[in-house]
């Protein structure tokens, strides 16, 4: 669907958190632009809530079983997709604690196969001064909102 040459892709994003409370960001390395870092997530299909994607997304791309509970932030946001596409996005972010560190991305469809061949657990101080850009860019906000939930 677009919406004045937009195409609309609603996200369910993961805030991944270890018992030792730092975030899993994947590390994003397309052809066409410099490498970046954000939370695991990706688009709700037709027919599912954004729960239903959020736990999805955390079983395909870490191989978690949890819930994902409820948002802890909704924003519209607009960018453009590393594979060209111009997005308008309603975004909800969930928080999910997860039992251990050990990831299994076997789940990974093919296009994230070739473009986020690494992970990384962040701690908070981490976050303000890292060397690629991370998304969003407001990540360390949401950290701390993690934090104040704790």
């Amino acid at each position: 669907m677009t919406e004045g040459g937009l195409v609309r892709r609603d996200t369910a994003r993961l805030l991944v958190r270890d018992p030792e409370g730092r975030l899993l960001l994947f590390r994003f390395t397309p052809d066409n632009r410099a490498a970046f870092w954000a939370t695991p997530g990706g688009a709700v299909d037709p027919g599912e809530s954004f729960a239903e994607a959020a736990r999805r997304e955390l079983r395909e791309e870490t191989g978690f079983h949890c819930d994902p509970g409820h948002a802890i932030d909704v924003r519209e946001v607009q960018y453009r997709a590393f594979w060209g596409d111009h997005i308008v996005s309603e975004e909800h972010y969930f928080a999910v604690s997860v039992p251990h560190a050990d990831i299994d991305t076997s789940g990974h469809e093919e296009i994230e196969r070739a473009v986020m061949k690494s992970h990384a657990w962040f701690e908070r101080e981490m976050l303000a001064d890292w060397h690629e850009p991370i998304f969003p860019e407001d990540i360390a906000t949401l950290f701390d909102r993690l934090e104040d939930a704790r």
